[in-house]
């Protein structure tokens, strides 16, 4: 059972949209998850577009995999590098703490993460 970034048992991070490498709403992950969506983001549209521009376009629906596409203030479960690629470009958003699990301190560094929690 993952723990999320203060130790406590990990929250939901959404359902609506439905998030999560196993869309289950929880930003848990495992050896299979190369991507490590462990980061709950409060996403933004700077962030949104950012992320289009690197290749993850998660703004248009796409309605074959039951996406709709995000807007500013979903919350989504993040790749851990994708967000701390976002940091270092300056367009990181905020992140739900409670719903971030404690593997997104395997690749982001909790002194950097901590301005950006809520």
């Amino acid at each position: 059972m993952q723990t999320n970034i203060y130790g406590e048992m990990l929250e939901n991070c959404s359902k609506a949209p439905l998030s999560g490498f196993y869309r289950d709403g929880m930003c848990r992950t495992s050896p299979q998850d190369f991507g490590n969506h462990s980061v709950c983001a409060i996403v933004t549209d700077e962030f949104l577009i950012f992320s289009k521009k690197a290749g993850n376009d998660l703004i248009t629906p796409m309605p074959e995999f039951h996406f709709a596409g995000l807007k500013a203030g979903d919350r989504w479960c993040l790749c851990a590098t994708r967000w701390l690629e976002a940091y270092h470009a300056g367009v990181a958003p905020q992140v739900y703490a409670k719903a971030t699990s404690n593997k997104a301190l395997e690749i982001i560094d909790m002194e950097i993460l901590k301005p950006y929690c809520m």
